[in-house]
């Protein structure tokens, strides 16, 4: 498993800065969240680790990997996944349809194998579904499994979209806002499976509004402001922050 490194990223729309010299690093193996407001540039961090967007200067690096220029699909190979804020779902699609979709990166025949579908196409068809079906099971989701994911409530929605993100395999897994809009009691359920994917060795890079619950949960934390960094470190030496107590926790 490799280490997520930002040096110095700054991300510039029409001469505003969404991010100015960002600098932090998620160690394999740990959840590292990032709180902050609306409009603090969490999003835009993890819009330039999986590619949606490219840094105007500064590096990120994945391991040896370099992902300044990659695209999405790129990043997705070199072990990244990401579950969106917004639900990216195909919503006519059924919950099984759309994590065998997601994988389409593991099918590994030729056209003509497809067009046939025997030996080779099918062989692999069938590992990828019993591997989708695994993930059915670990969140829980068997009661829906062919149920269109349109019909389904929000917060089962969010729990198929961080499964969408699961089928990928990943060794680093990027939240964003995981817990948004959801009722009280759903959003303790969705942090329990954040720290079961953790306890399966998936590193996790969590972005929560939820500033309490994403310190309760992270090993190492950082606070954004009008993207920039403004506090970082263990996540219980941020709780006890009274600075950060006040401004970001409640008091």
């Amino acid at each position: 498993m490799a280490t997520l490194k930002v040096e110095d990223v700054t991300l510039t729309f029409g001469g505003l800065n969404a991010l100015f010299e960002v600098s932090l690093d998620v160690q394999p193996g740990l959840i590292t969240s990032i709180i902050g407001p609306n409009g603090a540039g969490k999003t835009s961090l993890l819009n330039c680790i999986s590619g949606f967007y490219h840094p105007t200067s500064g590096d990120v690096y994945y391991g040896d990997h370099k992902l300044n220029r990659a695209s999405p699909h790129q990043v997705s190979i070199m072990g990244i996944a990401r579950a969106f804020q917004n639900i990216e779902l195909f919503s006519g699609m059924t919950v099984l349809d759309n994590l065998m979709l997601a994988r389409h990166k593991d099918l590994r025949y030729s056209l003509w194998n497809a067009v046939v579908y025997f030996g080779k196409a099918s062989r692999e068809e069938s590992l990828n579904r019993q591997y989708v079906e695994e993930v059915i099971d670990f969140m829980e989701l068997e009661a829906y499994r062919n149920r269109t994911v349109g019909s389904l409530s929000y917060g089962i929605q969010k729990r198929v979209e961080v499964a969408r993100a699961l089928t990928l395999a990943p060794e680093l897994l990027l939240l964003d806002e995981p817990s948004l809009g959801l009722a009280p009691i759903l959003v303790d359920e969705i942090f329990k499976v954040i720290l079961t994917i953790r306890e399966e060795g998936v590193t996790i890079l969590l972005v929560e509004q939820n500033a309490k619950k994403a310190l309760e949960l992270a090993d190492k934390g950082y606070v954004f402001e009008t993207g920039r960094i403004v506090f970082e470190g263990s996540a219980e030496k941020l709780m006890n922050s009274a600075e950060v107590k006040q401004a970001y926790l409640g008091g």
